[in-house]
C-alpha cells in the first residue's frame, strides 16, 4: 500500500501570482511537442516547414485551452456553469476536458491547413505523434492536484489519498499517464517512423486513445455531480471514447482502402 505524498499544487510564486504544477505541466507538453515538431518538421515529406511549426503551436494551444474548457464545461459540469459562467476561465482549478480540447484543436488544425495549404489529414498525422507528450504530462497534472482517483483496491500499489478516506485506491492518473502519454507516443512514434497511407496515423491515435481511456475508465471514479450513467459502470469518458474507437478504426480501413485503390490505379496506368 501507497501513500500518496501530499503535493502543494502551487509551484512557485511570484509576488501575488501563483504558479501551479497543472499550468506548468500544459508548458511543458507545448514545449517538448513543439520541440519535436520541429524536429519532424525537417524530414523529407513533412507537410509543415520549422517556421510553420512556429505559427501552429499557438493556434493548438488556442484549441487546446478554448476546446478542454468547454467541452469540460459541457460535457461534465454545464449546471454549474449555468450558476456561474465565471468557471469558465478557472483553469488552475483544473477541468479540462480531452475530447473538448481534440475538438478544439481539430477545428484549428482544419483552419491552419487552409492558411498554408496542405492537406487536413496529413496536417493531423503529423502532430498525431506529438499529443501524447501533453497527455502524459496533463496525467502527471491530475496526479499532482489530487484528481481523478480510481476505485478502492487491494493490489500492491493502491494509493491512500486521505481526503477520500483511508482506502487505498486505483492512481488512474498515472494508469493515464502510462497509456496515455508513453505507450501511445511510442507506438504512435514508431508507427509514423515509416511512409503510412494519409489518415492512418490519425485514426490510430484515435483507437488507441478511445481504447485506453475507455479501459482506465473501469477503475476510475466518474465525477461525483454526474456518476455511472448506466449498468453502474458506464461513465461519461467510455461514452465521449466510444466515437473515437469506432472512427479510428472506421479511418484506417478508410486509409488503406484508398491507398490500395490509388496503387491499382497507379499501376493501370
Amino acid at each position: 500500500m501507497l501513500i500518496y505524498p501530499d503535493i502543494d499544487p502551487v509551484a512557485f510564486k511570484l509576488g501575488p501570482l501563483a504558479v501551479h504544477w497543472y499550468g506548468l505541466m500544459y508548458a511543458v507538453g507545448f514545449l517538448a511537442g513543439w520541440w519535436l515538431g520541429r524536429r519532424r518538421a525537417k524530414q523529407p515529406h513533412s507537410p509543415l516547414t520549422p517556421s510553420q511549426v512556429d505559427d501552429f503551436l499557438i493556434y493548438a494551444a488556442l484549441g487546446v485551452v478554448l476546446g478542454g474548457r468547454i467541452g469540460y464545461v459541457l460535457f461534465y459540469n454545464f449546471s454549474a456553469f449555468l450558476d456561474n459562467p465565471l468557471i469558465l476561465f478557472r483553469l488552475w482549478e483544473g477541468g479540462m476536458s480531452f475530447h473538448g480540447g481534440m475538438i478544439g484543436v481539430s477545428a484549428a488544425s482544419w483552419l491552419f491547413a487552409r492558411k498554408v495549404g496542405c492537406r487536413f489529414f496529413g496536417l493531423t498525422d503529423f502532430i498525431a505523434p506529438l499529443v501524447p507528450i501533453g497527455l502524459g504530462a496533463g496525467r502527471i497534472g491530475n496526479f499532482i492536484n489530487g484528481e481523478l482517483w480510481g476505485a478502492p483496491t487491494q493490489l500492491p500499489w493502491g494509493m491512500v489519498y486521505l481526503p477520500l478516506g483511508g482506502m487505498p485506491r486505483h492512481p488512474s492518473q498515472l494508469y493515464q499517464f502510462a497509456l496515455e502519454g508513453v505507450a501511445l507516443f511510442l507506438i504512435l512514434w514508431w508507427f509514423s517512423s515509416r511512409p503510412r497511407p494519409r489518415a492512418a496515423v490519425s485514426g490510430l491515435f484515435l483507437l488507441c486513445y478511445g481504447s485506453f481511456r475507455f479501459a482506465v475508465e473501469f477503475v476510475r471514479l466518474p465525477d461525483d455531480h454526474i456518476g455511472y450513467l448506466a449498468f453502474d459502470w458506464l461513465t461519461m469518458g467510455q461514452i465521449l471514447s466510444l466515437p473515437m474507437i469506432l472512427g479510428g478504426l472506421g479511418l484506417l480501413i478508410w486509409a488503406y482502402s484508398q491507398d490500395k485503390e490509388n496503387k491499382s490505379h497507379a499501376a493501370v496506368s
